[in-house]
């Protein structure tokens, strides 16, 4: 359904891609399938937004790329983290988190918490 999708706050979609890329080497649109597979359909990401974050990602040194031949055939980029990147994901998920918790936690407040 449209409506159960979301646009992605800013700074968000590189913390989505570091975290799919560590679960394994992909070619970008095999990033952006994973990412809407584990988002149950809510983060659906255009090519237009993915491959300027990857190109950003690589050039930043947080993911290196290789072409090899893809499942189809043909040649892809695929996309690994790099230890810089691990590194960077560790810290983006856990600041990710803290304000994940916190904002709950404002939204769990009833009437009358201080």
């Amino acid at each position: 359904m449209a409506e159960d999708r979301f646009d992605l706050p800013q700074g968000t979609l590189d913390l989505l891609i570091l975290k799919v890329v560590a679960l394994g080497p992909l070619h970008g649109y095999a990033i952006a399938q994973r990412m809407q597979a584990l988002s149950r359909n809510v983060v659906q990401v255009q090519q237009g937004s993915l491959y300027p974050a990857l190109h950003r990602l690589e050039n930043r040194g947080l993911l290196r790329a290789e072409w090899k031949e893809s499942d189809t055939g043909r040649e892809a980029k695929f996309y690994s983290l790099t230890a810089r990147g691990r590194a960077r994901l560790g810290a983006e998920e856990a600041g990710w988190r803290r304000l994940s918790e916190a904002i709950a936690a404002i939204l769990a407040a009833e009437a009358g918490t201080p």
